[in-house]
């Protein structure tokens, strides 16, 4: 792991549980969890998710106990209901994309501050500009434009 690690390789971890072929579930899970932070990507399923945890959900708070911050994806498998997925999002920039699109149409329309209907559609072109920054890499580039927000609204 460590060779294919240094080399630049992508490392998936499956950790497949099988109790019957430990020794305990002690150990089970102290030896699954033993190698947790080499993995770029982690799959479970519902049953390993709540043996890892104990807890019987698979609720995200639950499956973000087992986040590591040098993951880049967490899969937790449902069976007939298909998966969950966790995974790292650049926020840099977010919250100031959402505050600088939201006093800018304040300026545009000062109304919308006695206004419930359009200080509402002011927050979402807000939120849509703050959502789109989640979306690339750094604060500046990241930065949508009127009209992303426009069409990430449109097809909300």
């Amino acid at each position: 792991m460590e060779a294919a690690k240094e080399a630049g390789a992508l490392l998936s971890y499956d950790p497949n549980l099988r109790l019957p072929l430990w020794p305990s579930a002690v150990e089970a899970r102290e030896q699954i969890l033993s190698i947790w932070d080499q993995a770029d990507i982690i799959k479970v399923s519902d049953v390993e998710l709540e043996f890892l945890t104990g807890t019987e959900s698979v609720e995200d708070e639950v499956a973000m106990r087992l986040w590591r911050p040098c993951l880049k994806l967490l899969l937790v498998t449902l069976g007939e209901k298909g998966c969950k997925y966790y995974t790292k999002v650049d926020t840099t920039g977010a919250g100031d994309a959402f505050v600088g699109a939201l006093v800018g149409k304040i300026v545009e329309d000062q109304s919308a501050l006695q206004d419930e209907k359009k200080l509402r559609d002011l927050l979402r072109f807000a939120n849509a500009c703050g959502a789109i920054t989640t979306t690339k890499k750094g604060a500046i580039p990241s930065l949508p434009t009127a009209a992303e927000a426009m069409q990430l609204m449109g097809s909300a």
